[in-house]
C-alpha cells in the first residue's frame, strides 16, 4: 500500500511521454513509406561495380493536390552513400512529378511511383541513408541501412537477382517492370527473375535454381542448362504454377561446372503475403492467434482445426470479409487497423512475451493509442510504472514494472468481455 500512494503522490514529477497519440498519424504503419532495392552489377569502370539504386513510393503516401484536371504529386529524393560511418562517397537529389487525372487512385497503396539512379562504386561496405520529402505536404521520410557492394573479379561471377513485376513492350524494346517491394501475394503462381552472368570465356554450365521457406522445405527446384558468351550474359527465368503459402522464402541460383563442382551461387529473399492484407502477416497460425481480442474462443478454433493450410486460409479470410466495413474496395479498415495495433504492440511492448500477449499489447489492441500517457521509468521510492489514459471512456490504467526487466503489469486488471477490440 506504500508504494501505491507514493505512485499517486508524484504525478506532478511525472514525465510526459506519448506512446501513440490518437490524434496524430501512426509512427508505425503495415509497411514502409517507399521501398528501396540495391542491384549489384559488373561496371564498365576499372575497379568499380555499376550499382543501380530503385525507389518506389506508394501512392496512398503522397500528398496530391488538383490542378487543374488532374491530380499532381511532387515529392524530392536524396541517396547518399557513406563510408567509415560519415565519409560521403556518392550522393545523387531528384525530383519526382507524379500526375493522374483519377482521384481514387490517389490514396492507392498498390499503385506507385518508380524511379531508379545508377551509381559506379568501388567494392565494400557502405551505408546507404535514402529520404523522400513531400513538396505538398511537407513531410520527411528517412530510411537508413548497411549494403555491399559486390566484387565482380572472378572468373566467372554472378549479379544479384532482380525479381520482376512485368516485362511490358515499349516501341518493341523489352521493358522490365521490378519487384521492389520483393512480395507475393496469395494470389501469385508466377514468379519471374533476371540476373546475369559474366565469363571471360565461352563455357557451357548448369545452374540450378531452388525455391524453399526461409524456416522450412524446399518447394520447388529446376534445372537450366545455359551456354554462356564471353563477357556479360543476360538470364530469364521463371517458375510457374507456385502456390506461395505465407511467409518468408528465399530464391537460391547456382551454378556448376560439366563436372559438378559448384561455381558460384547468389540469393534472393521475398516474402509471400495475402492480397490486400497488410504486409505484416506473415504468418498465418500467429494471425489466427493474435485474433484474440477480436474474435471469440470459437470462431479461432473453427480455424485453427481446419485440415488443411489451404482450408486454415479460406476460413481466415471469410472471418476478416465478415468484418469489413467497405466490401466494395479492397481496404479491410478493421483488419488494418487491427493488425497495425498487433504490430505496434510487438514492435514497442515485448518482454518475455510477444508485445501483442502482454497486458499493454492487450489495452493498445483493444482501445488503441492513448490520449495521454504519464511515464515514470525511475523513482526512488516505486517500481517503474506508466498510466494511460482515455478520456473518451473516462478510464485510466495504471502499468507496473514489478521486475525491473520492462514487463509492465496491469495493475488490478479486469477480466471478461470487457477488453475487447474497438476501432
Amino acid at each position: 500500500m506504500k508504494k501505491l500512494a507514493v505512485l499517486f503522490l508524484i504525478f506532478s514529477s511525472l514525465l510526459y511521454a506519448q506512446v501513440e497519440s490518437s490524434g496524430r498519424e501512426n509512427p508505425y504503419i503495415y509497411g514502409p513509406k517507399f521501398y528501396f532495392e540495391i542491384v549489384n552489377y559488373k561496371g564498365e569502370s576499372p575497379g568499380k561495380s555499376k550499382v543501380e539504386l530503385f525507389v518506389s513510393v506508394p501512392y496512398s503516401n503522397i500528398q496530391f493536390v488538383k490542378y487543374n484536371n488532374e491530380y499532381k504529386s511532387e515529392y524530392n529524393l536524396t541517396a547518399t552513400f557513406y563510408q567509415n560511418d560519415d565519409e560521403i562517397v556518392a550522393e545523387r537529389m531528384w525530383k519526382e512529378n507524379v500526375t493522374t487525372p483519377d482521384f481514387k487512385i490517389t490514396s492507392s497503396k498498390t499503385i506507385s511511383n518508380l524511379s531508379y539512379k545508377t551509381f559506379h562504386l568501388r567494392p565494400g561496405k557502405y551505408t546507404i541513408a535514402l529520404s523522400l520529402e513531400d513538396l505538398e505536404s511537407r513531410k520527411s521520410y528517412q530510411i537508413k541501412t548497411k549494403t555491399k557492394i559486390l566484387d565482380f573479379s572472378d572468373s566467372l561471377d554472378l549479379s544479384d537477382v532482380l525479381l520482376i513485376s512485368k516485362i511490358v513492350k515499349v516501341d518493341g524494346k523489352k521493358q522490365v517492370i521490378p519487384n521492389i517491394a520483393n512480395t507475393v501475394t496469395s494470389r501469385d503462381s508466377l514468379l519471374i527473375f533476371f540476373y546475369e552472368v559474366y565469363t571471360d570465356k565461352p563455357d557451357s554450365v548448369k545452374v540450378v535454381y531452388t525455391i524453399k521457406k526461409t524456416k522450412g522445405e524446399q518447394s520447388a527446384k529446376k534445372t537450366s542448362e545455359l551456354t554462356l558468351s564471353k563477357g556479360k550474359n543476360v538470364i530469364y527465368q521463371k517458375f510457374e504454377n507456385q502456390t506461395f503459402e505465407l511467409g518468408k522464402y528465399d530464391l537460391l541460383v547456382q551454378v556448376y561446372d560439366k563436372e559438378g563442382k559448384k561455381l558460384k551461387g547468389i540469393g534472393k529473399r521475398f516474402t509471400s503475403k495475402i492480397y490486400g492484407y497488410p504486409r505484416t502477416i506473415t504468418n498465418l497460425d500467429d494471425a489466427v492467434e493474435e485474433m484474440i481480442y477480436i474474435a471469440n474462443p470459437s470462431e479461432i478454433s473453427y480455424i485453427k482445426d481446419a485440415p488443411t493450410y489451404k482450408e486454415k486460409l479460406k476460413r481466415f479470410l471469410a472471418y476478416w470479409e465478415k468484418k469489413d466495413p467497405s466490401p466494395n474496395t479492397i481496404e479491410n479498415e478493421i483488419l488494418n487497423e487491427y493488425y497495425r495495433r498487433v504490430s505496434y504492440a510487438n514492435l514497442h511492448f515485448r518482454s518475455y512475451y510477444d508485445g501483442w500477449k502482454t497486458d499493454m499489447g492487450m489495452i493498445y489492441i483493444t482501445l488503441g493509442p492513448p490520449d495521454q500517457v504519464e511515464r515514470r521509468p525511475v523513482a526512488i521510492d516505486s517500481k517503474p510504472y506508466e498510466i494511460w489514459a482515455y478520456y473518451n471512456i473516462g478510464k485510466t490504467f495504471i502499468f507496473v514494472d514489478q521486475t525491473n526487466f520492462g514487463d509492465y503489469r496491469l495493475l488490478n486488471p479486469v477480466f471478461g468481455n470487457w477488453y475487447r477490440y474497438r476501432p
